[in-house]
């Protein structure tokens, strides 16, 4: 009798059990999750901690508009700790265990590198919000940030007209300055640039003693030609390298330096009298006049509960790269992968700088180009805006191997690397 009382009991608590665990299934079931693959530690986490807020306040946001299909949006963050190849195992911990619907993340191009062979294995959907070096082109990415066409080459173009004839490349040494300054290179000497004239210099991440190196910037620039520097420095290096010069006597006027990983929250809390009068190139400044820029930034700062917070370029790819996935998630009616990669192209949402942003075909958006000079207060002012938005352009027109390809993820091509000389693809996703 006891033995079957026991069993009783047993079975009773097999189909508790079970019963609990349907109704988390069924719960889980009610959320749609969102993965968020930002670090929130080690030497990226001053740049990044901001965008997984970012991806915080948007998914509040959408939720206080009831959600998507029905279902609230659940945010499942991690954090690969600036650690690369703790993103690809954070990535598919994300897809595999946590059977996110999309993920919005990495900052360097090494991570975004490190991820890519994750998502193209398990299908997942990366939205990827930094400006990068181009030559790249996945059906399971969305480059929301700038390609080197929406960045690099405007900045350029813009120094031309104010005179510039002999050019330094800086960089620091990693993937993205070096390919963005071999694009730059190739489309400095297709304008006429002599080699002669150009110059090229990396220094490693965190790199603090510039004496030697601005003085041969400063040389460079006294040739009786008017010298820019394109800098693809990053992170904490920028400091002392424009205290160098301030050092030096390099002011703006007379070697003026564009950067392209120089915004607002870098500035915020430094000192930038070393820095004023130069100038930065982004798709986005916190100072665009609007109502939608005006909107976002009172929302930021009610959501962070500090009214000096700042906004900037990076922010600004999340918001544009959320409301897409979104407005495709509902074309789609499903949250599939497959269906939202195929939905998302030619979705078309407000962007912070005026007007409307596109996806477009190789899985890069259309964005305005700005050129902001640095001012006293960690602020931008804008001195260039190109006239409408610029597509991103996944293949370099400026590199022998790359300036006779397209990416279109449509079928019937669904090529990241279509060569249209041999009427082929490649065979690869990128």
């Amino acid at each position: 009798m006891r033995f079957a009382t026991n069993l009783r009991r047993l079975s009773l608590a097999v189909s508790a059990a079970a019963a609990l665990g349907m109704a988390g299934a069924a719960q889980a079931a009610d959320t749609i999750k969102v993965g968020v693959l930002h670090s929130l530690s080690g030497t990226m986490a001053i740049s990044e901690t901001t965008l997984k807020d970012t991806m915080l306040m948007l998914i509040d946001e959408q939720n206080k508009k009831g959600g998507l299909l029905g279902k609230k949006l659940e945010a499942v963050v991690v954090d690969p700790a600036s650690n690369w190849p703790l993103f690809a195992e954070k990535a598919r911990e994300l897809l595999e265990k946590d059977k996110v619907a999309a993920v919005f993340g990495c900052w360097t191009s090494v991570s975004r590198k490190s991820v890519l062979p994750v998502f193209e294995e398990l299908n997942g959907l990366l939205f990827y919000p930094v400006q990068y070096e181009g030559e790249e082109s996945s059906k399971n990415v969305f480059y929301t940030g700038a390609a080197p066409n929406q960045q690099a080459i405007p900045a350029v173009d813009y120094l031309m007209e104010q005179g510039v004839k002999r050019w330094v490349l800086a960089g620091t040494d990693y993937v993205y300055p070096r390919t963005t300054n071999k694009i730059l290179e190739a489309y400095l000497k297709a304008k006429g640039v002599a080699e002669g004239d150009i110059m090229i210099n990396y220094t490693p991440f965190g790199h603090s003693d510039w004496q030697s190196i601005v003085s041969d910037i400063k040389k460079f620039g006294s040739a009786g030609k008017k010298a820019a520097v394109v800098s693809t420095i990053n992170g904490d290096a920028n400091v002392p390298f424009y205290k160098e010069l301030g050092n030096q006597g390099v002011s703006a006027k007379d070697i003026p330096v564009v950067a392209f990983s120089v915004g607002e929250e870098e500035l915020s809390g430094i000192d930038t009298k070393p820095l004023v009068g130069h100038l930065a190139a982004w798709n986005y400044f916190m100072s665009v006049e609007g109502d939608t820029n005006d909107t976002f930034i009172e929302a930021w700062q009610k959501f962070i509960k500090d009214k000096k917070r700042v906004t900037n370029d990076p922010m600004e790819a999340h918001y544009i790269g959320f409301n897409m996935w979104v407005d495709a998630v509902k074309k789609a009616g499903t949250t599939d992968p497959s269906a939202v990669a195929d939905a998302i192209i030619g979705v078309a949402v407000p962007n912070l700088s005026g007007g409307y942003s596109a996806m477009m075909p190789n899985h890069h958006i259309t964005k305005p180009v700005l050129i902001g000079e640095i001012q006293g207060d960690g602020q931008f002012q804008i001195v260039s805006q190109t006239p409408g938005l610029v597509a991103g352009d996944a293949w370099s027109d400026y590199l022998e191997g790359s300036k006779d390809l397209i990416s279109d993820w449509r079928a019937p091509l669904s090529c990241g690397n279509y060569n249209v000389k041999t009427a082929k693809c490649s065979g690869q996703n990128y």
